[in-house]
């Protein structure tokens, strides 16, 4: 009898454990919404900055590029995602940030898909672009 109770602890124990893991691992697959994603990029010359996506969960999208900042609208499903950005609030910086920061948004614009892989978002499209989870 008290080998049955043993076995029985034993396998409540287990279902528990394995019911506090399997949402972890639901949630690691999920968007994360409201959370600062770092392109996966090195600096430009003369800058230390490097373009942040933020997207809330009703679909806002804050855009830190290269030079300049924009807004968008992101519509996230499943696997796939559409993001609409607003033109970018003008800023003085060097021609080669500006291109940039044109290329960015417009690979931005070409997104169709998306996947995640712990702390790394990849956006689908014509470009693939690379995102990090900010930890900090």
């Amino acid at each position: 009898m008290a080998s049955l109770s043993r076995r029985f602890a034993c396998g409540l124990v287990y279902a528990l454990a394995a019911g506090a893991i399997w949402p972890a691992d639901a949630s690691d697959n999920a968007f994360p919404f409201d959370r600062e994603l770092m392109l996966d990029a090195a600096p430009m010359r003369g800058s230390k900055r490097v373009p942040i996506l933020e997207i809330a969960e009703n679909g806002a999208a804050s855009i830190d590029l290269w030079c300049a900042s924009a807004r968008g609208q992101a519509s996230i499903a499943a696997d796939t995602i559409t993001i609409v950005t607003e033109p970018a609030e003008p800023a003085q910086c060097a021609p080669e940030r500006q291109s940039g920061d044109e290329s960015l948004l417009a690979a931005l614009a070409q997104v169709t898909s998306w996947r995640r892989r712990g702390d790394v978002i990849e956006l689908l499209g014509a470009t693939t672009l690379r995102f990090r989870l900010m930890t900090n």
